[in-house]
């Protein structure tokens, strides 16, 4: 018998599987979808048995040993890979690592273990009863008392004592694994539908379209209306997959999901240790749950009886992952729906336009929430003009945005405040030269971080001291910008008795960090939450009563097609964390383009007219969703080399799809990071097969061409 074997061995390269030699002893442990120990030249690496071959050839190198003891990757995920490899122009190996937590990851280091722990129990209920009516030996008589009640944990006692009673034959030790995470006991809470609600709910359960958008206004109660879904899956005896975009949301889905469902949930996402990951895989693979809910990848759940897949914020960009494999969840949940007959459910107070133009044609179901779960009005929102705060040197809050903080604070109320940059300060200027301090590495401005004392790169990582002194000419640097560090520090000064948190990637970057904030806040431990867009989003604070946009602007100049988009999102979704109790909530906005249709729009939370207006612009640039998109990204160490590879790749292209447009190369909207030149060649196309057949000749031409790096991205999120 022989295997082949599939090992991540380049990254860049297609994929190969090479064959081994499978040895008696292992053979009744061989199937597809296994990981096994193989040697590879002169070092010994984990690859996946794609294909077992009935011959056999001793001359092939033996494999040393098989990892698992059952499939971690079942004929679904199999065959899917292959599907998510050929759409997306990528590895296969990648794909399949990418459908994995660490824990079980092909890799030379995997080695999560299970956890186990040392436990006590009674030998003999009669002979521990006697011994403790007739004993002095208090400590003995205690321990056996308290195991009388139950077994317990070894740690709990006294080693001395546990060894004494054990050398007497009244009690044993033994080893139990446990889940690294521990469902706390919660008093069961079955969330009721309200009329909006089951309407919605009953439309989606009758409806015979495979995929359904639910479009509900912020506060309208769609978590409600996906337990209630999951409950008639539950019922047929299938499982559920439920999709989060942000860490930061899981805490408080997961929260209500084991309130309503018990322990009957598997949590997957980045937060996690790795040994946490590699238990809650291990409980799906058991079946010990049905229900997963998680961030991206947790569409990859190896579940094999899926009733639906749920995708709460579906606009949000972060379904789409932006490194290799840059698959998109959403997509690998269409096909994942397609093979198990199963719901796909879209939920959005702001879907993407491609969705709801689809679900206006017909191809999707679409069922509407317009009115808010407890009858409670959306906020008011106004729109402030800083061109004319600046005048009035109001260069970070406005007059009104002041006033209404402190007329929250008097009432007790709960203020978010969003401005999407961290750090201190955007970027750092000479006052005598003007010379702006970048990073060494890449096209982008350094951003001070005053917490650190460094100036730092949010792209390479590149950190250096805040000297203060332009590298130039010796002049004065001045901070320039802003971000949530500088915002929170100003607010410290304004209000010195209020309490405030921040919320980023730099305070949220250690393990329970993202819980830890969530829980202060919603437990009014601080009365203002400031942060980047990851506050934007399916939070609920009933307290909040006020939520202020610092500078509603930073998206909208991004050179983007969809920065009009985003920012109409990021507008609706973080006003609708205000007023979802029964107090009216208000939204401030600040802004330098009060004519802008985004953001007008955004005031009167009327996604419709917002739509009618980005639909127009998509079609006369024949945009998303009148065409697909298809980037072409090309990186190299030599900016002549690059560019003149990128011409041909472009020639290439053209060449070969005249019915097409193709646009560029152009310098890449980030043109340098980590010292690779960036040019980009964009496709906008209808004919996919045609299209995807010429990418793969691309991709055969560049394959061995090492000046330069060629990276495929269809469909991108951003460009």
């Amino acid at each position: 018998m022989t295997v082949d074997v599939l090992i991540e061995i380049n990254i860049n390269k297609k994929d190969k599987t090479f064959t081994y030699f499978v040895p008696d002893n292992l053979k009744k442990d061989i199937s597809v979808g296994k990981r096994v120990l193989v040697p590879f030249n002169k070092q010994e690496l984990e690859g996946f048995i794609l294909k077992i071959n009935k011959g056999t050839s001793e001359d092939l190198k033996s494999i040393i040993k098989v990892i698992d003891e059952d499939s971690i990757l079942n004929e679904e995920l199999l065959l899917l890979g292959k599907t998510i490899c050929e759409d997306n122009l990528c590895n296969l190996v990648s794909i399949y690592q990418a459908m994995l937590p660490k824990g079980y990851k092909a890799s030379k280091k995997s080695n999560v273990k299970e956890k186990y722990v040392n436990y006590l129990s009674i030998v003999d209920e009669e002979k521990a009863l006697n011994f403790i009516s007739t004993s002095k030996a208090k400590k003995q008589v205690l321990i056996l008392e308290e195991l009388l009640g139950g077994d317990k944990e070894l740690k709990e006692f006294s080693y001395q004592t546990v060894n004494s009673l054990i050398e007497k034959g009244l009690i044993r030790k033994y080893q139990k694994e446990e889940y690294r995470i521990k469902d706390e006991v919660r008093e069961k809470n079955v969330h009721k539908l309200n009329e909006y609600q089951k309407e919605a709910f009953n439309k989606i359960i009758e409806s015979k379209k495979d995929i359904v958008l639910l479009n509900g206004v912020t506060g309208s109660g769609k978590t409600e209306i996906y337990m209630a879904l999951i409950d008639e899956v539950l019922k047929e005896g299938k499982e559920a997959i439920m999709l989060v975009p942000e860490i930061s949301l899981t805490p408080q889905i997961i929260s209500r999901f084991k309130e309503h469902f018990d322990e009957n949930i598997s949590v997957l996402h980045s937060g996690l240790s790795t040994g946490e990951k590699f238990d809650e895989y291990r409980k799906i693979l058991r079946k010990e749950v049905k229900i997963v809910v998680g961030a991206r990848s947790a569409v990859f759940a190896p579940f094999t009886n899926i009733g639906i897949i749920i995708i709460d914020e579906e606009h949000s960009n972060t379904y789409k992952q932006d490194h290799n494999p840059r698959y998109n969840a959403i997509e690998v949940a269409f096909l994942r729906g397609k093979t198990h007959n199963a719901k796909v459910i879209l939920g959005s107070a702001t879907p993407t336009i491609e969705s709801y133009a689809r679900a206006k044609k017909g191809y999707y179901e679409l069922v509407k929430l317009e009115k808010r779960a407890n009858n409670a009005s959306l906020p008011i929102v106004n729109i402030v003009d800083m061109t004319k705060e600046l005048k009035k040197k109001n260069r970070i809050f406005s007059d009104e945005l002041l006033l209404n903080i402190e007329d929250r604070l008097n009432k007790k109320e709960q203020i978010i405040l969003l401005i999407n940059k961290r750090g201190y300060s955007s970027y750092l200027m000479c006052e005598e030269c003007g010379e702006v301090l970048k990073c060494p590495n890449c096209d982008i401005t350094l951003t001070y971080h005053k917490s650190s004392g460094m100036n730092r790169c949010h792209y390479c990582g590149y950190a250096e001291s805040n000297k203060g002194i332009c590298k130039k000419c010796n002049g004065s640097m001045r901070l320039m910008g802003y971000g949530t560090e500088r915002v929170e520090e100003e607010i410290k000064k304004l209000f010195p008795l209020a309490k405030t948190l921040r919320m980023d990637i730099d305070t949220t970057s250690r393990k329970g960090s993202h819980e830890a904030i969530i829980n202060k806040f919603y437990n009014h431990e601080a009365d203002i939450l400031i942060g980047t867009q990851m506050i934007a989003k399916g939070l609920d604070f009933p307290l909040v009563t006020l939520v202020g946009v610092i500078n509603a602007d930073t998206i909208l100049n991004l050179p983007d097609f969809r920065s009009n988009e985003k920012t109409y999102d990021l507008l609706s979704q973080v006003s609708g964390r205000a007023g979802r109790s029964d107090k009216l909530g208000k939204v401030i906005i600040q802004t330098f383009n009060t004519d802008n249709y985004a953001i007008n729009l955004s005031k009167n939370h009327d996604y419709e007219k917002f739509y009618d207006e980005e639909i127009k612009v998509r079609k006369r640039l024949y945009y998303p969703p009148y065409s697909f998109i298809a980037l072409i990204k090309v990186g190299g160490k030599d900016f002549k080399e690059t560019i003149n590879e990128s011409n041909k790749i472009a020639s290439y292209v053209r060449n070969k799809l005249r019915k097409e447009i193709v646009l560029g190369p152009s310098v890449s909207s980030l043109s340098k990071i980590n010292n690779i030149y960036y040019f980009e060649i964009i496709i906008k196309y209808r004919g996919k097969e045609e299209v995807r057949n010429v990418l793969n000749e691309v991709r055969s031409l560049v394959e061995n061409n090492n000046k330069i790096k060629v990276e495929f991205d269809i469909n991108p999120s951003s460009f």
